[in-house]
């Protein structure tokens, strides 16, 4: 008979060696510069998080932007852009790019700066000296030129709403040179000068003159510039007539406060709006935004618009992959999981937190999977009661319930070492603060369980998702161990394609590294 004490001892010692701490002080594994890099880009808003201060996070981001090369620098601006969707962390990139290497700023600018929001960021950050200047210079000055340069009438126009600083700041700082009349009217206008009315962009006009009158219909103008003047129900009616698919989304509540649901052609126009599969792509929403704008809908909207926003959540997560085999989602609803999932920021945080994030993750699996098991965690597994043919927004919203207690990445996959479970696919779903698991030698207690899985099943695959910037994991990348970071609907296309046999080791950066830039100028 085998000596078990000795192939135990054996087995352990494949265990890697942790080789840090992470920000709960427990023992981790350490990402490289290019793998932490990539996570801090795809989920970091350099705002403060349960553990995190934004402070240390930016320092964190400039180190780790100084270690990389500058294609990865840009090619992970450019994913942080494209696929994250993220504002303040490409902007971010690409200052740190103008101190390292203007001839990728200017290849990337157009691409990552794609909107008057991100101009105005890359502008601040430059400004601030975080990356080490406080000018514009005159590479980033003929950038941002060019910008406003083929800004469309529309591109500029939504590109006023906002300060810190406004549109009007970033005109005072590089002085364009208008094309025609109409331009030259409009950068009067927005500075403060006389300008010409004739000459002003007739969406302009239109505004000023209801502005004066509140005659006609209201001018085709963003949301912000309309809510800050004193509107009656007509008005707002006409502003919900007109409104993007993500301002209907973001004020329902606001709309039925000001009588514009009281109208039911009014309400089956605005669900069709909101239920348009190609509308719901186009506007590149984040499932959990759709689960919070149901769980926010108050009592005076009307169900029609909140089974529009399940519509939504359908082709939201549209792409969720139907996985052979054996299925254990494993969602954190540990006491850190109720932070905010875009970090703390004064008067400004986000409803969404992590938990909502993790609950939806697992309620959109367990959609497609319906065999699936969900094992809620902190410091054990906690068990609620799930029915698969539920929708999405029913078991999301029963997961997020719960909260509470410490962080023990480890707790599912023991309970399932204890019943001699063997699954095929583990997804984890958590902030990655793993510091409540017991004590498990020269590895994490996570890695020691998952071995013992392993053992039963050698085919096993563990995909982590971690929904904050964090720099440490509990279980490294390597051909059976998939990490990611940040959500979108993209991370269900990165499970399917490692589910069906793709590799784990070094996918994300691999992922990055998959960004375009202009052969001619690659380093070698």
């Amino acid at each position: 008979m085998a000596n078990k004490t000795l192939f135990q001892t054996l087995r352990g010692a494949l265990i890697p060696v942790t080789t840090t701490v992470n920000d709960a002080g427990a023992p981790a594994y350490e990402l490289s510069p290019k793998a932490a890099l990539a996570r801090l880009a795809a989920t970091g808003c350099l705002t403060r998080t349960y553990y995190a201060s934004a402070g240390s996070q930016l320092d964190l981001v400039l180190d780790l932007a100084n270690k990389v090369d500058v294609d990865f620098l840009a090619q992970t601006a450019l994913y942080a852009r494209r696929k994250g969707f993220m504002k303040d962390m490409p902007a971010l990139l690409c200052a740190v790019l103008a101190t390292r290497d203007l001839d990728r700023l200017i290849e990337i600018f157009p691409q990552v700066i794609d909107n008057g929001k991100m101009l105005r960021n890359f502008v601040q950050i430059l400004r601030s000296g975080v990356t080490g200047r406080k000018s514009l210079g005159s590479a980033p000055k003929r950038l941002v030129r060019k910008w406003l340069e083929r800004a469309t009438e529309r591109q500029l126009i939504q590109a006023t709403v906002g300060n810190d600083p406004s549109l009007a700041d970033v005109v005072k700082m590089v002085h364009p040179r208008p094309s025609d009349s109409t331009r030259e009217a409009f950068y009067a206008w927005l500075v403060g000068k006389p300008w010409d009315e004739a000459a002003l962009p007739e969406t302009l006009r239109a505004f000023e003159a209801w502005k004066t009158s509140r005659e006609g219909e209201v001018p085709d103008v963003p949301f912000q510039m309309l809510t800050a003047q004193d509107l009656g129900e007509k008005e707002w009616t006409s502003i919900a007539s007109n409104a993007s698919w993500q301002t209907t989304r973001m004020n329902l509540n606001t709309f039925a406060r000001h009588g514009v649901l009281r109208d039911e052609e009014m309400v089956k126009r605005l669900a069709a709006r909101l239920a348009d599969p190609d509308q719901v792509r186009r506007a590149r929403v984040f499932p959990y935004q759709l689960l919070i704008a149901f769980m926010n809908a108050g009592a005076e909207v009307p169900w029609v618009l909140k089974n529009a926003l399940q519509d939504a959540m359908e082709t939201a997560i549209g792409n969720v992959p139907k996985i052979e085999g054996k299925v254990v989602i494993c969602p954190d609803v540990s006491g850190s999981m109720q932070s905010p999932v875009t970090g703390y920021r004064q008067g400004g945080s986000t409803k969404v937190r992590c938990i909502d994030v993790a609950a939806l993750v697992a309620a959109a699996f367990l959609r497609k999977n319906r065999e699936a098991r969900v094992l809620p965690f902190e410091v054990k597994v906690v068990k609620v009661p799930l029915n698969p043919r539920d929708s999405v927004m029913t078991n999301a919203t029963a997961l997020a319930k719960i909260g509470g207690g410490g962080t023990n990445c480890s707790a599912p996959l023991a309970l399932l070492n204890q019943e001699k479970a063997v699954p095929d696919l583990v997804i984890f779903v958590s902030d990655n603060e793993s510091w409540a698991d017991p004590k498990a030698g020269r590895g994490t207690s996570m890695m020691a369980e998952w071995e013992k899985i392993k053992n039963r099943n050698p085919k096993a695959k563990l995909v982590c998702i971690d929904i904050v910037p964090n720099t440490t994991t509990q279980a490294p990348d390597r051909k059976d161990i998939l990490n990611i970071a940040g959500f979108s609907d993209s991370v269900f296309d990165l499970i399917a394609s490692f589910a069906a046999g793709a590799e784990g080791a070094h996918h994300w950066i691999k992922e990055i590294e998959l960004q375009p830039l202009a052969k001619h100028m690659k380093t070698a």
